[in-house]
């Protein structure tokens, strides 16, 4: 027996047509940019854990807070860098923590940092100099161009959360400036 298609059933069809060309043409236009050109990618970047080196003589034994703030550190640079959307954070794997560039080779580390899939890769240390007085040094490799775009000293006052967060954004905001966009 054929069925002929009723007014409400072609009406049903033709709603469910006009959903599916709207859902359709809202993703094309999400994927492009302006210009008319596919969104880019994010680009892949990894942030090693940072060395730390404490030269004040300071008598108190501060390691463990240190070795926190120092983590800390990392992690709000990792989240400034996801929360741009351009660019997709990945972790580096190695057999010791922390994740360091000097807790490995030199190849060993651009092994590591290529295997996650980076094509950037953020890494230093930060030093304690005297009481109140934090030195930093960050790098920025791109391991695609095997270029280092950016080595940066940075200087901070403070020996507690605050300061370092107050580093971290600072930082964050010269890598933002200097990192290639997708």
């Amino acid at each position: 027996m054929m069925h002929t298609a009723t007014p409400w059933r072609a009406s049903s069809l033709r709603s469910r047509a006009s959903a599916a060309l709207t859902m359709l043409c809202a993703l094309a236009a999400v994927s492009f940019q302006s210009g008319g050109s596919p969104a880019a990618a994010p680009i892949a970047v990894a942030v090693a854990d940072f060395d730390y080196f404490d030269t004040s003589g300071e008598v108190a034994d501060q390691s463990a807070e240190h070795r926190a703030r120092v983590a800390s550190f990392a992690a709000l640079l990792r989240d400034h860098l996801a929360a741009q959307g351009n660019y997709r954070v990945v972790p580096i794997e190695c057999p010791d923590q922390p994740c360091t560039a000097t807790s490995m080779s030199q190849d060993v580390f651009i092994a590591a940092s290529r295997k996650a899939g980076a094509r950037l890769v953020i890494y230093g240390g930060i030093r304690k100099m005297r009481t109140l007085v934090q030195w930093g040094e960050v790098q920025l490799l791109d391991l695609e161009a095997e270029k280092l775009l950016m080595q940066r000293t940075v200087t901070f006052r403070g020996d507690n959360d605050a300061a370092y967060r107050h580093a971290a954004d600072f930082v964050s905001d010269q890598l933002k400036e200097t990192m290639p966009k997708p």
